[in-house]
């Protein structure tokens, strides 16, 4: 439980729409820097949990592998969990734009008119979704990245910090795209 999930706290905090329960681990060996909140268990624990918790959210950046945000969303989803949209009240989403479950907005960002966000992915911090783009589930557009009109993201992407995007460019499922890139 490192930075993302600190900075995914904050944004629910933030919020004011939900009450975090606490935190779940990988494993008992995971440790857990947010002493805001206590461990209730670990991913092997996820049946018990349901028990008393219906709404989840994955608090994991997925730098080192593509795969990871989609394997825990499906997990959860087959358990019954509901994974809501988690927005910031310092971000900017307009009311024509539609970002699937379990994504979350965070703090300064901007997704315009008639953008599409898929389930399960991150726009980070400052990041912005311009008109009419599309943007896959499972995908982590970094901090301070500029997806410019009509781009196309697909899924399972990583997108690094301040990448910035032509305009009606279309990226391809499982693209891990470096930092400070232009795409």
């Amino acid at each position: 439980m490192g930075g993302h999930c600190s900075s995914c706290v904050d944004v629910i905090e933030n919020s004011g729409k939900f009450r975090i329960a606490g935190l779940v681990a990988k494993n008992k060996k995971t440790q857990n820097k947010n002493k805001k909140y206590k461990v209730i268990g670990t991913d092997k624990d996820l049946k018990k949990i349901f028990k008393k918790y219906k709404y989840a959210h994955i608090a994991i950046g997925q730098i080192r592998n593509l795969n990871l945000r989609k394997q825990i969303f499906n997990k959860l989803k087959n358990i019954g969990f509901k994974l809501p949209v988690i927005i910031s009240n310092e971000a900017y989403v307009s009311r024509e734009a539609k970002i699937g479950e379990g994504s979350i907005v965070m703090h300064n960002c901007i997704v315009n008119r008639n953008a599409i966000i898929g389930s399960n992915s991150i726009i980070n911090t400052k990041a912005l979704i311009e008109h009419d783009c599309k943007i896959g589930s499972h995908t982590h557009i970094s901090t301070g990245c500029t997806i410019n009109g009509s781009t196309s993201i697909g899924n399972q992407c990583f997108i690094g910090s301040g990448t910035v995007s032509r305009g009606n460019n279309k990226i391809k499922n499982n693209s891990f795209v470096k930092m400070l890139s232009k795409i």
